[in-house]
């Protein structure tokens, strides 16, 4: 986080938490503002606020209280204030970049983005040498789909400073997103001689992308070192096990990371442990816990938050495959690693009914708050031509957004029971009932993998790192079909080859 003159104040940026301790300058502080600033310093908020708020009773126009009013408004995420704030800010003082910059961070956290890129701009016209709004440029510019762009912006910003760890590790996600991978690994490696731990975990996602997995399982432990991860490390007294010793007789905890369906597709690992002499004790979160109880090489199965039992050692699951020295020829798999109750399934069977035609499930959005969600989920009304009249659809979500909901209500020949999938045995025994799952990129294209049920994915061209590239199957599941995009955003051409794919099974 950087500071300027007249206390000008660039804010860290989307998917980082701006500090609550800033660090100030003495010979900046303006009178009035003294205050304010050390309670601001000292993550004082609510304190730093009333007293940015005097001021303001008395001078309306005071430039440096409105902008740190407005990043108070971004620190506790209420980023419209800010924007609200910051313009009257940049009212007072219309060449004040630092301001522009941070209205576009806080445009950008609204979805904003062409709106925030016009900001970075009028930030980079005021100081035309602005690495970090160059910076953030590039990355609306990549979740604009617009990657030759964003790939200009980050060479600005490097050759405007040439040690910007961050514009490297940048500059290597877009070069990946344009499927120049070598160059993405090498543009990494820039931002990794910077000490820069993101630029390690991406480079991780690079090389397991490719194929690489003997060098992308090692890369891939500094996830731990990232700010963006999304598990917390567990800090346990017992060591980490990653393989080396002996862990027969001994007693080892197996904690799920990350998303739902990377509990699924590398609980695989546990009758492997299990066969090396070990007692497995599995955590795992509370909506699988029914599913994964009885998976093969589980001793003892606990549900995250719940105390935790003896144990001599412990792994997070996505540490498995370097512990095992996986490769792409050497997944651990079966046709079905994972098996319903059949009372569950028949309980389902009977709510669906006699069957009169091929069974189709979908699903057709994930998590929103996937921080690559843009590229993954679809909008249902889009999907909807493609699907052939001539067989039976059934949603395999629990949730759906807004803007699918009238599309559910407008079409009852898609039946949706939401409410009804109290946990993931209930989307299991739907998954059974399935001819095909169809669904995009979440945990139950897991979950139909798992269970062996033919399974079609969705892929953006270039997808989560697990999917490959370039084939039409995948090692981790044997039943799954990939479909993939032809080119950058291009649904059109991957709902076609569905369509035609469908056609077939109702021909048959």
């Amino acid at each position: 986080m950087l500071w300027f003159n007249q206390i000008r104040k660039l804010w860290s940026g989307p998917g980082q938490e701006p500090k609550a301790t800033p660090d100030i300058a003495a010979e900046i502080v303006q009178p009035g503002l003294d205050e304010a600033l050390e309670l601001h310093q000292q993550g004082q908020l609510a304190q730093a606020q009333a007293l940015y708020t005097e001021i303001l009773r008395n001078q309306p126009e005071h430039v440096d209280a409105l902008h740190f009013l407005g990043l108070i408004a971004m620190q506790t995420k209420n980023f419209p204030k800010a924007v609200e704030l910051i313009d009257k800010a940049i009212a007072v003082a219309p060449d004040f970049a630092e301001a522009y910059y941070n209205r576009g961070v806080a445009l950008q956290e609204l979805k904003q983005l062409d709106a925030a890129v016009a900001s970075y701009d009028n930030a980079i016209t005021f100081k035309p040498d602005f690495a970090a709004a160059y910076s953030n440029r590039g990355v609306v510019l990549q979740e604009l789909k617009q990657l030759d762009a964003a790939l200009a912006s980050w060479d600005k910003a490097i050759a405007i400073k040439p040690d910007y760890a961050e514009a490297y590790s940048n500059r290597g996600n877009v070069l990946r997103d344009l499927k120049q991978l070598d160059a993405a690994v090498a543009s990494y490696d820039k931002a990794i001689a910077q000490e820069f731990a993101e630029a390690n975990w991406n480079k991780s996602l690079t090389l397991l992308l490719a194929g690489d997995f003997k060098n992308g399982w090692v890369s891939h432990e500094w996830r731990w070192k990232c700010a963006s991860f999304t598990t917390p490390r567990r800090n346990f007294r017992q060591p980490l096990w990653l393989g080396k010793e002996s862990i027969a007789g001994k007693t080892i905890l197996l904690h799920s990371e990350q998303g739902l369906g990377d509990t699924i597709q590398f609980c695989r690992y546990v009758k492997l442990v299990s066969d090396l002499g070990a007692r497995v004790v599995l955590e795992v979160d509370k909506s699988l816990a029914s599913l994964l109880e009885e998976l093969a090489g589980v001793s003892e199965l606990i549900v995250r938050g719940d105390a935790l039992p003896f144990f001599d050692c412990h792994c997070p699951l996505l540490s498995l495959p370097l512990a095992f020295k996986t490769d792409v020829s050497t997944i651990p798999i079966s046709h079905a690693y994972l098996s319903i109750d059949d009372s569950k399934v028949t309980e389902w069977a009977t709510k669906l009914g006699a069957k009169a035609k091929p069974r189709i499930g979908i699903v057709w959005s994930g998590n929103a708050e996937n921080m690559n969600d843009h590229n993954r989920s679809i909008v249902l009304s889009e999907l909807m031509p493609y699907l052939p009249k001539e067989l039976d659809y059934f949603s395999l979500q629990k949730e759906t957004r807004q803007i699918d909901k009238l599309t559910l209500e407008s079409n009852p020949h898609i039946i949706h029971f939401g409410g009804e999938l109290n946990d993931f045995t209930d989307t299991a025994a739907l998954c059974e009932l399935m001819d095909v799952v169809i669904s995009v990129d979440t945990s139950v294209a897991h979950l139909a993998g798992a269970l062996g049920t033919p399974t079609w994915i969705l892929l953006p061209i270039i997808p989560d790192w697990r999917w490959l590239l370039d084939r039409d199957g995948s090692p981790w599941y044997p039943s799954v079909r990939l479909y993939r995009q032809a080119a950058i955003g291009d649904w059109t051409s991957v709902f076609e080859k569905v369509k035609a794919a469908l056609t077939k099974l109702t021909a048959r």
